[in-house]
């Protein structure tokens, strides 16, 4: 064990039932007088920004620039970036989620500044350019400024900012205080902004609402990390603290002093605390911080030097000249553990360690006390231990811990674990070189991804790296932008080095999207570099658009067709039709049969004259033909189908091979031309029917000479004539000249069809007049269709046909006719 100055239990202070404690984190080496510069401190553990506050009159050093800087420190005090400031006044700093430091200039621009100097920029607009604005209040995603004729303005998301106007708080003069209830703390979800004016409190949202208070004015006011609780400090020096929705007053403190402090700010959500300055008063030869807990305690801190306190959500951060502190309520575990006189389980856990490692039977007497609560004095040491900054208690609690393991036969070790694991990554980042303070309580609140992000951010890659694989997360967006920070400071290397260094550190990580580095290389004006990057980008989707971005369209257009994603190719086709000449456009597609056929699909469906202009530049005389003779098609007046047509068939004539097509659309010209002819002639619509059709309705309109010239003239065969004319004389019923027709000459089409015709017209007298002409064996079956049995079994019967006469028998239901064909059947079996 520690000698006794070493105890944990030397910095506490107890206030109430309760006990607080205040530890020295880093040695600071920056000797800066605080109370000479405008500061903002990042909240879990992160960096603290300070500019020359204008207002305070300063004697410069030697060393000391004139131009007004931006320095921005680690917790531990080592400068992290110097901004040379070239714009306005500046307002007010704070830090984003993001660890953006925020800059509001008094023309109302707003500045969102990265770790290392880059920075993006908004306006507020006319109002905050026109009036100005006078003061803002910042959290992790947005802020509310204060303008000259006393209006006030928020931007909830730094991401897109949208400068809103907020409801007219009827201001005449400056508030005395105001604070901001971030959205994410309020019921509407919509930012609420208190206003101290008078005696009372203004909330401002959608309209404002006064709270009708009397104990004001408040010249001082801060709400709690959780958004529940306002601490207010009123001019007869009493500090206030009620709930947000003021339905509740929740404690009153007394300071005696009616000057209000330079500082007001909560320790984690149980007590505040306050900074006076000797500016503020002279009659101090120290600089005094107060802290009051929520039953009205206190502890009263001196201090020579000018502080700045940065308020966590578990404590508070003590910046000085010298040296960052970290005041913070005594979590529950570490209070019940090494509380004086405690006889908690943990605690007799954590004492039996010290028996067993000086041999002492004390040990097994300790761990038999709490064998029934032995599991929570594990899980109690473990938790502590992730509570505490100095290694050697972290080992110790730790050690406790694994020694009350070895006497519990069930107990998941994962806890344990991970606690190892959590330890190892604070202890990692809270080292003086990295700098970032951050508790267990708000490792858990900031989640190690965005840890993790803040490493990256400080360019800290290879920790970054370290951290992620030993929680066994992935890498890939570490080292992505470990690539585009290498991009951008090796401007004096060349770009085949640099490829080749990114390269082989990546080489070891397969999928990883090289996308994004290349588009840093790009935009760092080395295009080249870009292009060789992209090479390896294992993604077409990734890699096709930054390449059109690029300009690199003819390679963006390779890279799609060798993925095999159409959507992509279809990208990057309708992109290079946009941007080129159409010439132009047709030589970049020409040789990749790919992109010519996706390009012929589309135009098919959408863009007929492009195809056509395609397949002209091409010398595609035959698809050329295709699609004129596809168009002709949609064409309603003759002649230009007609016209259509003919340009289509010159395309044929010209090849050689294509001799049918060209004689199959020479006969649709003559066809079409012949159906507007007879069109003008018999007034019935003929276009868009074929030859047979045509024959057909000739026949039918009574026009059988020129039906008979279209069958000459289109050398329609004989068999298929006598169809076409067959059916459209049975369909008019016009027998008289199909009796001739079946007279005119042998029927190359045989006479069944004739019967066949007339019976689906139900003409069974006039089927009767061919059935003689037909094959005799066939005449039976026909004459049955008829339903003229007596004649069908005469023909079977001259045929001595049996069975026949017994089908004939079989469907004939007159008795008369069955007995005539039991005659015939006899006769034949006689014989």
């Amino acid at each position: 064990m520690p000698p006794p100055h070493m105890q944990p239990t030397t910095d506490w202070f107890q206030m109430q039932d309760r006990f607080y404690r205040k530890q020295e984190i880093y040695s600071l080496s920056w000797k800066t007088d605080l109370s000479k510069f405008m500061i903002a401190g990042a909240p879990f553990g992160g960096p603290i920004a300070m500019i020359r506050d204008d207002k305070t009159i300063q004697l410069l050093g030697k060393q000391q620039s004139v131009k007004p800087t931006i320095f921005i420190y680690t917790s531990a005090g080592k400068l992290m970036e110097q901004l040379l400031w070239d714009k306005g006044r500046i307002v007010g700093m704070g830090w984003t989620d993001q660890e953006q430091l925020t800059v509001v200039i008094e023309d109302g621009t707003i500045r969102l500044y990265n770790i290392h100097g880059e920075y993006t920029q908004f306006t507020l607009g006319n109002v905050a350019k026109d009036c100005g604005v006078v003061d803002c209040q910042i959290w992790g995603t947005g802020l509310v400024a204060l303008t000259g004729n006393y209006q006030l303005i928020a931007v909830t998301n730094f991401d897109e900012p949208r400068p809103r106007l907020m409801a007219d708080p009827g201001l005449r003069e400056l508030p005395h205080s105001w604070a901001v209830i971030p959205p994410r703390y309020t019921l509407s979800r919509h930012v609420e902004v208190l206003l101290a004016t008078g005696s009372t409190i203004l909330v401002v949202d959608q309209e404002a609402q006064d709270q009708l208070l009397q104990q004001g004015p408040f010249t001082k006011m801060a709400v709690s990390p959780n958004g529940k609780f306002l601490a207010l400090f009123t001019t007869e020096g009493k500090i206030l603290v009620v709930s947000t929705d003021f339905q509740k007053n929740l404690s009153e403190f007394g300071t005696k002093s009616k000057i209000p402090p330079q500082q007001l700010v909560w320790c984690g959500t149980d007590s505040v605390i306050l900074y006076w300055d000797t500016q503020l008063k002279p009659e101090l030869s120290q600089r005094v911080v107060l802290m009051v807990g929520p039953f009205g305690d206190w502890i009263k801190y001196s201090y020579d030097d000018a502080i700045y306190l940065i308020p966590e959500v578990d404590g508070a951060r003590i910046m000085s000249a010298d040296k960052c502190e970290f005041l913070q309520k005594v979590p529950n575990q570490t209070e019940e553990i090494f509380k004086s006189g405690s006889t908690s389980p943990a605690a007799l856990l954590y004492d039996a360690l010290d028996h067993f490692e000086k041999k002492s039977p004390k040990a097994d007497e300790n761990i038999r006390t709490i064998k029934t609560d032995l599991a929570d004095a594990v899980d109690a040491c473990i938790e502590a231990a992730g509570y505490e900054f100095v290694h050697h208690y972290q080992r110790t609690l730790l050690k406790a811990a694994s020694f009350g393991k070895c006497f519990l036969e069930q107990y998941n070790a994962d806890r344990f674990v991970n606690m190892c694991q959590t330890m190892r990554v604070l202890n990692a980042v809270r080292y003086y070189e990295i700098g970032i303070p951050i508790t267990y309580a708000q490792y858990i609140r900031l989640t190690p991804e965005v840890l993790i992000d803040r490493l990256i951010n400080r360019h800290h890659h290879l920790l970054a790296v370290r951290v992620a694989d030993y929680l066994k997360m992935r890498t890939d967006r570490i080292l992505i932008h470990w690539a585009c920070s290498k991009i951008k400071k090796s401007t004096d290397d060349d770009e085949d080095t640099i490829c080749n260094t990114i390269v082989e550190k990546l080489a070891n990580k397969p999928g990883l999207s090289y996308a994004e580095i290349a588009k840093t290389a790009y935009k760092a004006g080395q295009p080249k570099l870009a292009t060789k990057l992209l090479n390896y980008e294992p993604r077409a989707a990734d890699q096709v658009p930054l390449l059109i971005s690029m300009q690199e369209d003819e390679l963006a257009l390779i890279k799609a067709i060798e993925s095999g994603d159409t959507d992509l190719v279809y990208l990057v086709i309708f992109h290079l039709k946009r941007k080129l000449p159409l010439g132009e456009f047709f030589r970049v597609i020409n040789n990749k049969p790919l992109a010519c056929n996706l390009l012929e699909v589309y135009c098919k469906e959408q863009d007929k004259e492009l195809l056509r202009n395609f397949y002209y530049q091409d010398d595609r005389r035959v698809d050329s033909a295709t699609i004129t003779i596809l168009e002709s098609f949609d064409e309603q007046d003759l002649n230009d189908r007609i016209n259509k047509l003919k340009v289509g068939l010159k395309f044929y004539q010209e090849d050689k091979d294509y001799n049918f097509e060209a004689k199959a659309i020479d006969e649709s010209i003559k066809l079409l031309q012949l159906q507007g002819q007879l069109e003008k002639e018999i007034l019935h619509t003929f276009i868009g029917l074929s030859v047979s059709q045509t024959i057909h309705k000739c026949v039918t309109v009574g026009q059988l000479p020129k039906a008979t010239k279209i069958k000459t003239d289109f050398k329609v065969p004989d068999k298929r004539f006598w169809w076409i004319k067959l059916q459209a004389l049975v369909e008019i019923r016009d027998f008289e000249n199909l009796e001739k027709l079946a007279k005119s000459k042998k029927s190359p089409i045989g006479y069944e069809p004739f019967v066949d015709e007339c019976i689906k017209a139900m003409q069974y007298r006039e089927a009767a007049k061919y059935i003689l002409k037909c094959d005799p064996p066939t005449r039976a079956a026909l004459f049955v269709k008829i339903g003229s049995f007596k004649e069908a079994a005469e023909q079977a019967f001259m045929l001595k046909d049996v069975n026949a006469l017994r089908d004939v028998r079989a469907k004939c239901t007159n008795h008369v006719i069955r007995q005539e064909i039991d005659s015939f059947i006899a006769q034949l079996a006689s014989k």
